[in-house]
C-alpha cells in the first residue's frame, strides 16, 4: 500500500497525528468531504484502541473487531489489517504520545455522477488519528465513582441498527447525555423498548448482587474492555454471567461499573439519586478496577509502539 508522508520533522505533530485516504497528515489539517455519505448518512463504523506507557492494549480484538464491523456493514476498504496495524503504530510514532486515544474509521464516500445513487457505488475508505488519551469522564469522577440516570431515551433496537458494529447512530446517545447534564448527573445508562439493561455513550454496564456479575448480552457493543472485566473475573474467582439484565435488578444492585476503552473500569456510586454502599467505589468494582490497571502497567496483552517508524518513511 502506497501512502503519502510529510517529513516527520516538517510539521507539528504534537496536537495529534491522522491519516486519510492514504495520506498522513497533522490531525488540525484532516479533513473529509461534506458530500460523503460517512458524514451526510453516518454511514461509518469505527473503532478506539488505547495506547498506556507506550503499548497498544489488545490491539488484536480491536481490529479482529473493526474488520467484523466492516464487513458487517458492507465496507471494503484497500487496506488490508496489517496495513492498518502498521498505520496505527505511524501514528503514534509521529506524534510521539505515551499515552493515545487511537481511532479508525471506515466510511463510505458517494457515488460517481454517472453511477446508480446507491451504497453500492459509493467508495469505502479509512480515516484514522492518534491524539493524547481521551478520558470518558474525568480521573476525578472515576475516584469517587460516576453519578449516573437511567435515560429515559431507549437504546436503538438493535433489528434497526446493530450494536455489534460501532456506528455513528448516536441520536438516542446524545439525547440521553442531555438528560443526566440537566438532572446534574455525569452520565446515562439506556435501556431497550422493554426495560432491560443495554449500555451507556462510549461503555457497556454491569452491576453486581449477592457477589455475582452481570452484564446484558443484548443490543450492546461487545466492548474490549467489557471482555478485560470478563477476564478478570474469571482469573479472580468472581462469578460474572452474561445476560439478560432487567432495570429493576440494576435499580436494587449492591454495586454497579461500566467499562471503556476510554477509562478502563469505572464504578459506578449514585443511581437516579441512589447512593450505592457508602457513596464510594464497591469492594467489587475496586478490585476489578485496581487489576486492570495493575496488568497494564505489567505488560498485559500489550504490543509496544514501534516508535521507529517517526523517522522511516514507508513504501
Amino acid at each position: 500500500m502506497t501512502v503519502q508522508v510529510p517529513h516527520p520533522q516538517a510539521v507539528d505533530w504534537s496536537a495529534g497525528a491522522a491519516y486519510l485516504d492514504g495520506a498522513f497528515m497533522p490531525i488540525a489539517d484532516a479533513r473529509i468531504p461534506i458530500t460523503d455519505w460517512g458524514y451526510r448518512r453516518s454511514d461509518v463504523t469505527y473503532d478506539v484502541v488505547s495506547v498506556w506507557d507506550g503499548a497498544f492494549f489488545r490491539l488484536d480484538d480491536h481490529l479482529r473487531r473493526f474488520r467484523a464491523s466492516m464487513d458487517l456493514m458492507r465496507f471494503a476498504p484497500r487496506e488490508s489489517d496489517a496495513d492498518i496495524r502498521r498505520m496505527l503504530h505511524r501514528l503514534v510514532a509521529l506524534t510521539g504520545l505515551r499515552e493515545a486515544y487511537v481511532a479508525m474509521d471506515c466510511m463510505r464516500g458517494r457515488p460517481r455522477p454517472d453511477q446508480r445513487y446507491h451504497p453500492v457505488n459509493a467508495r469505502s475508505y479509512i480515516a484514522a488519528f492518534a491524539i493524547p488519551y481521551v478520558w470518558v469522564m474525568k480521573p476525578d469522577v472515576i475516584e469517587r465513582g460516576a453519578h449516573m440516570i437511567v435515560a429515559s431515551t431507549p437504546r436503538i433496537p438493535d433489528v434497526c441498527v446493530d450494536a455489534r458494529a460501532k456506528n455513528f447512530h448516536w441520536a438516542d446517545m446524545t439525547a440521553a447525555l442531555f438528560e443526566a447534564e440537566e438532572k446534574g448527573a455525569d452520565n446515562p445508562i439506556l435501556l431497550d423498548l422493554e426495560g432491560n439493561v443495554t449500555e451507556g455513550p462510549g461503555y457497556n454496564v454491569f452491576c453486581v448482587t449477592n457477589g455475582v456479575v452481570a452484564t446484558p448480552d443484548r443490543n450492546v457493543l461487545e466492548g474490549i474492555s467489557r471482555l478485560s472485566a470478563i477476564d478478570l473475573c474469571r482469573e479472580l474467582g468472581i462469578p460474572c454471567e452474561v445476560r439478560k439484565v432487567p432495570v429493576a435488578e440494576l435499580r436494587e444492585a449492591d454495586e454497579i461499573f461500566v467499562t471503556g476503552t476510554a477509562g478502563g473500569i469505572v464504578p459506578v456510586t449514585r443511581l437516579d439519586g441512589r447512593i450505592l454502599g457508602n457513596d464510594r467505589p464497591g469492594p467489587m468494582a475496586e478490585r476489578l478496577r485496581e487489576t486492570y490497571w495493575r496488568k497494564r502497567k505489567e505488560g498485559w496483552l500489550a504490543e509496544p509502539v514501534d516508535y521507529d517508524q517517526a523517522a522511516v518513511e514507508l513504501p
